[in-house]
C-alpha cells in the first residue's frame, strides 16, 4: 500500500484499562500479507491545541494472523494526550481510517539466527508479538526465542494468556515477565528490566544471537540508547553495552505510548 487506503472499522474491543484492539475490514479473501515486526502509518485530521484542523500521522503494529482473510487488527493505547489514539477512539463502528505500509523495521529470514532475546516494554509487546507468531507458526524455523516483557502492573500486561499458551506449547520459546508496580500474586520479576534479568532470561551475546528491544523512549534509552534520527538502531549503550552485546547484535524500534 504505497497510497493512502480507507479501511472500515468492523469491531472495537477493550483489552486494559486503557488499550483496545481495533478491528479494520478487508475483502473477504484478502489478507494483510505484511512481514512481521513492521508497521502500517495511520493519518486523520485532528483539532490541535490551537483549535485548528491539522492532519497527523502515527505508526501502528498490527497484531492479528498476518495472514487472516477479512480483517485486521491494530492494538492502540487511548492516552488523554494523545491527538491521534483519541481521534481513533471516538470512531464509530462502519467509520474508516487512511492507512498505508507497511514500514519494515527488520527484514526477517527464517533461522537468521540460532537464539533471538526479546526485550519488550507495554505495547512494545505488538513488534515481539507479530515475529513470535510467525516463527512458532512456521515448522521450518527453529529459532529459540526468549522474551522479557516489562509493564507497570500485572493488569498492564498484554496478551499474557495467549504468551503463556505458546511457551507452554512450543519448547522453542519461552517468556519472563517484570512489573514495576507489584500486586497479588506475584509472577515473574519485579521492577524495570535490569543486567540480572537479561543475564539470566536471555540468550548471551554472540554471533549466533540477536537481541530485539520495543517498547516506549524511556525503556529503549535505559536498556540500550536511543535510536538515531534516521530510524537505524545506532550504538548499543545502557544495560546491553554493560554486559557485552555489540552494535550487530541489538535492534531498537522504539515506541511511543
Amino acid at each position: 500500500m504505497k497510497n493512502w487506503v480507507n479501511f472500515t472499522l468492523q469491531e472495537s474491543q477493550r483489552v486494559a484499562h486503557n488499550t483496545r484492539i481495533f478491528r479494520f475490514k478487508l475483502d473477504p479473501r484478502e489478507s494483510l500479507g505484511i512481514p512481521p515486526v513492521s508497521h502500517l502509518i495511520v493519518r486523520a485530521e485532528v483539532v490541535n491545541s490551537r483549535g485548528r484542523q491539522e492532519k497527523i500521522s502515527r505508526s501502528y503494529v498490527p497484531i492479528s494472523d498476518l495472514r487472516a482473510a477479512g480483517y485486521f487488527d491494530v492494538l492502540i493505547k487511548i492516552l488523554p494526550e494523545g491527538m491521534m489514539s483519541q481521534r481513533i477512539a471516538r470512531l464509530n463502528l462502519g467509520d474508516s481510517l487512511e492507512m498505508r505500509g507497511p514500514v519494515v523495521e527488520l527484514q526477517y529470514k527464517v533461522n537468521m539466527k540460532k537464539h533471538l532475546g526479546l526485550i519488550a516494554g507495554d505495547i512494545g509487546i505488538t513488534y515481539m508479538l507479530q515475529l513470535i507468531n510467525a516463527i512458532m507458526s512456521n515448522p521450518k524455523d527453529n529459532t529459540q526465542v526468549s522474551l522479557l516483557y516489562e509493564n507497570e502492573s500485572p493488569e498492564d500486561i498484554l496478551f499474557k494468556e495467549k504468551l503463556d499458551k505458546l511457551s507452554q506449547s512450543h519448547p522453542n520459546f519461552k517468556v519472563f515477565y517484570t512489573v514495576i508496580i507489584a500486586g497479588g500474586e506475584r509472577q515473574g520479576g519485579q521492577g524495570h528490566v535490569s543486567a540480572d534479568m537479561i543475564y539470566k532470561a536471555l540468550p548471551h551475546p554472540s554471533s549466533h544471537t540477536l537481541i530485539l528491544v520495543s517498547g516506549p523512549p524511556k525503556l529503549i534509552d535505559r536498556v540500550c540508547g536511543t535510536k538515531d534520527k534516521e530510524r537505524y538502531s545506532g550504538q548499543v549503550l545502557g544495560l546491553l553495552r554493560e554486559i557485552g552485546y555489540k552494535h550487530e547484535q541489538v535492534r531498537k524500534f522504539s515506541l511511543a505510548c
